[in-house]
């Protein structure tokens, strides 16, 4: 275990995902149904001690990229989906939690594909950096952004330039609290996750991808006691296998010396 690991604080931590309520108020996206639960009915057992059965047993619908907190690989984009528990590491990723402004797309000075419409909201490049600090305890493989803007109908979403500064400084499992990386409507194209996976545009080949061991994580929350700076991330995963799955992701805080 290397210095940096030794300070992550397993007595500090947070979870970042969202709670899912099938009886109450839930996050719902780009036009999905909401998340349901209900009793398993085969033959006389109705699995709902309510109705005089021994025990509670539900069956859960849900679509996990609209519905909550989830996490997705390039599988959300290829012919082929992996297990995504194989692909997150087990142990705490060294991470970095930023705070980053949204501005609007006619002065932000970067774009995307399709190109930006006016009203756009993005997360930039010039604000990554101007979030970045100079100097840092390790080099982190995991970036958390958290925003704080809200979703509405058109949500913002990563420029071009943003998702290449992302893979150049080496992050490997990106956490957003947005819907998505890319624009709700761009006709297909989702230009960030290409970038971010590796994925030449249009192809659906998992082979072609040069970072198909990365995730993007959607959705998340971040709590305002969450201070900016190192930290790590642990992903929790069920063992499905899919473009995404439902996701919490953890929050460890980093102890300075």
């Amino acid at each position: 275990m290397t210095p940096a690991a030794e300070r992550f604080r397993f007595d500090r931590a947070t979870p970042l995902a969202l709670e899912l309520d099938f009886d109450g108020p839930q996050p719902r996206h780009f036009g999905a149904p909401p998340a349901r639960s209900a009793p398993l009915v085969v033959g006389g057992f109705t699995g709902d001690v309510a109705r005089g059965d021994g025990c509670n047993c539900r069956s859960i619908t849900l679509v996990p990229h609209c519905n909550g907190t989830h996490t997705e690989s390039v599988g959300h984009l290829t012919l082929t989906q992996p297990l995504l528990h194989r692909i997150v590491p087990v142990a705490p990723i060294p991470a970095l939690l930023l705070s980053v402004g949204i501005e609007t797309a006619p002065v932000s000075g970067e774009d995307s594909l399709p190109v930006p419409r006016a009203g756009d909201r993005l997360l930039t490049r010039g604000a990554l950096r101007a979030a970045w600090p100079q100097a840092l305890p390790f080099a982190p493989r995991a970036l958390l952004l958290r925003t704080r803007a809200e979703h509405g109908a058109n949500p913002p979403y990563l420029t071009r330039q943003a998702a290449e500064e992302i893979v150049a400084r080496g992050i490997e499992h990106l956490v957003l609290d947005l819907p998505s990386a890319d624009r709700s409507e761009d006709g297909g194209t989702l230009t960030a996750h290409h970038l971010f996976f590796g994925l030449p545009p249009g192809s659906v080949q998992m082979a072609e991808a040069t970072r198909a061991h990365c995730t993007i994580t959607e959705l998340a929350q971040f709590p305002d006691s969450l201070a900016d700076g190192p930290c790590a991330l642990l992903l929790q995963l069920p063992a499905f296998s899919g473009d995404a799955v439902p996701s919490r992701p953890i929050h460890l805080e980093y102890q300075r010396a």
